[in-house]
């Protein structure tokens, strides 16, 4: 546990900047404004957009529903550049939610200026540039976490939390669907994989992260399909440690008249637990004839991660260390699974 040097962050506000207000930013910042009204101690005091002029006409659609509220907008502060955010001597904690290709570049600069920063998934393309991220926060005090939501999710949150506890015996196997089409919101960049990195790095990144958190880095995949389209199996140690059959499936090629579908399965030695955004009950656990709905809340993972931040400024505590190595193993991760799409064979992980 690493204790950061600003105590006094503990006796005050924390005051948070979002650089870019497309989609992702406008889900960030309902999200600090639903924790201050949760009486979290933080406030939404700047955004820096390119499009600043236009920011109430700001796009409001995505793939996963949150909260419906609008941002108020009428105490803060707006700038066309990003350095106005990272460089105001207020300015506490730094949601960077702008395209992927600048990331990496906008985190380092936030933390050299002594920002908290949360950085949007994925953090880059390149593992060799979620790398230099990681360095560059080993060299800091501040906080730096990839904002993956799914670890946040209430649900999720409480499907790893029985995964690890090994109350239903060990999971024998674990199945992730997460299914849409490709995103409307900055049509030009999502549709430039070289940009984005396709369903791979900006959609299928969560099953991969969260299949990591559970079960660790697997010894291979096999993952097959394209840019738009893919499945890929999780091969682990033989030995009933592990699970016998991990798998994921993403798409951004469904008609947009389907929705956003987002499930998973786990099955354990006594119970199987079914995950389905679209239910009223998302979380069923499953044991024998009975099936028992588990209360998660209304919570969504952006509000989780945001809320999880604050607290870790508040209380002057720095457990996000952890993250960005779990990053860059997972950026390996996807590496691999690349490889194999592109190659047409399963492939080895050593790291």
């Amino acid at each position: 546990m690493h204790q950061m040097s600003n105590q006094s962050e503990q006796l005050r506000t924390i005051n948070v900047g979002i650089i870019g207000y497309g989609f992702m930013g406008q889900t960030h910042a309902k999200a600090y404004q639903l924790a201050h009204r949760d009486m979290f101690p933080c406030r939404l005091f700047a955004i820096a957009d390119s499009n600043i002029q236009n920011i109430q006409q700001a796009p409001n659609a995505g793939n996963i529903e949150t909260e419906q509220q609008d941002v108020d907008l009428s105490n803060v502060l707006l700038f066309e550049n990003a350095r106005d955010v990272l460089l105001h001597p207020e300015v506490d904690l730094v949601s960077i939610c702008t395209h992927t290709d600048s990331h990496v570049e906008l985190a380092i600069e936030a933390l050299k200026a002594g920002k908290h920063v949360i950085v949007e998934k994925p953090i880059a393309i390149e593992t060799i540039d979620v790398q230099r991220l990681a360095d560059a926060i080993k060299t800091s005090d501040r906080l730096c976490i990839p904002a993956m939501c799914m670890r946040h999710w209430p649900a999720w949150v409480k499907i790893h939390e029985i995964v690890k506890s090994n109350e239903h015996g060990n999971v024998r196997s674990a199945e992730f669907h997460r299914l849409g089409s490709q995103p409307t919101w900055s049509t030009t960049f999502y549709k430039d994989i070289t940009r984005s990195g396709g369903v791979l790095r900006d959609l299928h990144i969560h099953d991969t992260d969260f299949i990591v958190h559970c079960f660790g880095v697997p010894d291979a995949v096999t993952t097959v399909g394209d840019p738009l389209h893919l499945t890929t199996l999780f091969k682990y140690p033989s030995n009933s440690d592990y699970p016998i059959h991990v798998s994921a499936q993403a798409a951004w090629d469904h008609q947009p008249a389907i929705g956003f579908q987002m499930r998973c399965t786990i099955v354990f030695d006594n119970a199987t637990l079914d995950f389905d955004i679209n239910r009223d009950q998302q979380l069923i656990l499953h044991q024998g004839d009975d099936s028992t709905a588990i209360e998660v809340g209304i919570l969504s993972g952006y509000d989780g991660e945001v809320r999880w931040a604050i607290e870790q400024v508040r209380d002057g505590i720095n457990q996000g260390s952890s993250y960005i190595d779990e990053s860059v193993i997972v950026s390996h991760v996807l590496d691999a699974e690349q490889q194999s799409m592109t190659d047409g064979r399963q492939i080895q992980i050593n790291l």
